[in-house]
């Protein structure tokens, strides 16, 4: 049996962390690594006992949603309150990072980024990061252990039903057919 790779692993454990994140325009997750162990994780998410987007909405300002704090910030605080040194640590993100948060992953003395899908690569974060000697990498999350499409995906498949539902498929047929969506997508109404 091959086990999974450590890039796949914390990759891996990123994406399950966004699966916390309450932002409805982007879930993203971000796990520190010093020495082949998490040290922190994060996902992006309203300040403690704050409203969350998936409760009233995103609140955005110039394009951005200013009501979340980003994964990689979480983590790198996470590190802070609990007095865990970030100094030569790897960094593993779902997305690419934002530019205040490159800054950030800087400042903290993170050695690598490595990040699943692209994401508004910003060109100074990207020139920031060259600089400062900072390895990025694109590590895409190949082993699918965790669907991070699963919500998309049924959106998906409801609208195919509703298609048949209008395009004359018989009736009973698109109720079986809702019916074993529904225990796919473990979702009982």
């Amino acid at each position: 049996m091959d086990r999974i790779s450590w890039d796949q692993y914390f990759m891996a454990q990123s994406h399950l962390l966004a699966l916390r994140s309450t932002c409805t325009r982007l879930t993203v997750g971000a796990t520190i690594v010093r020495d082949k162990r998490i040290i922190a994780g994060g996902y992006n998410g309203s300040i403690t006992g704050g409203t969350h987007c998936i409760d009233e909405g995103c609140y955005v300002i110039d394009n951005h949603c200013v009501r979340t704090i980003h994964a990689e910030i979480n983590a790198i605080l996470q590190c802070a309150k609990f007095g865990v040194p970030t100094e030569d640590a790897e960094i593993y993100i779902t997305h690419f990072p934002c530019l205040q948060c490159c800054k950030s992953i800087i400042q903290s003395g993170i050695k690598a980024v490595y990040y699943a899908e692209d994401y508004k690569n910003h060109p100074y974060a990207i020139e920031l990061f060259k600089k400062a000697g900072v390895e990025v990498e694109k590590v895409a999350l190949k082993e699918m252990i965790i669907d991070n499409r699963q919500k998309e995906k049924q959106q998906f498949v409801e609208k195919l039903l509703c298609a048949l539902g209008d395009g004359g498929v018989d009736k009973e047929r698109v109720v079986d057919l809702q019916e074993q969506a529904n225990n796919l997508f473990n979702k009982h109404v």
